[in-house]
């Protein structure tokens, strides 16, 4: 049994206007999204277990939007871990923080990487976005957008010690 020529036609025009809707800023390429009425538990981020003050007589002065002191700082967490300091999350590094970022500097760098980075990134997503403007099936076209930029491990760790640098965490070859 066919379908009826009207129910054709109706289902065509509706796929013709959903790829027509403009994709202007940002092209998401996962399609993950929150249903439930519950809290996004990736959003959680535990606070650090409180401490009684050293002196009860010398509190500091509660401010307004200040910071707690049981915020967690990923980002000065990380710095403390790696051998710096915790303002190494700051714009401006300190003296203390010369040898990590020397350290992380030791093979060479390029100023402004994260922004050439997220250009190219945002160029990438818009491109695929272009191309993949009909999405009638559910899924994920992050695969197919960054496939090329995939990093065979192996061959990377190859070229690293081949320029003298060791990749001492690295698995076994699993080729030989």
């Amino acid at each position: 049994m066919s379908m009826p020529r009207k129910s054709v036609l109706i289902f065509l025009a509706a796929t013709i206007v959903a790829g027509c809707a403009p994709r202007d800023g940002d092209v998401t390429l996962t399609r993950i999204s929150n249903t439930g009425n519950g809290p996004d538990e990736f959003s959680v981020l535990p606070g650090k277990p409180l401490e009684p003050p050293q002196d009860r007589t010398r509190l500091p002065e509660p401010a307004l939007g200040a910071a707690n002191r049981t915020d967690q700082n990923p980002l000065a967490d990380g710095a403390a871990a790696l051998g710096g300091t915790r303002t190494a999350a700051s714009a401006a590094p300190d003296a203390g923080n010369a040898a990590l970022i020397n350290h992380a500097n030791r093979y060479g760098g390029t100023p402004g990487i994260r922004q050439t980075l997220a250009r190219e990134d945002r160029e990438i997503r818009r491109n695929h976005g272009r191309v993949n403007i009909l999405r009638i099936l559910p899924g994920d076209d992050y695969v197919q957008a960054y496939r090329r930029q995939w990093l065979d491990a192996q061959a990377e760790q190859r070229r690293l010690r081949a320029r003298g640098i060791l990749t001492p965490s690295s698995p076994p070859d699993p080729d030989g």
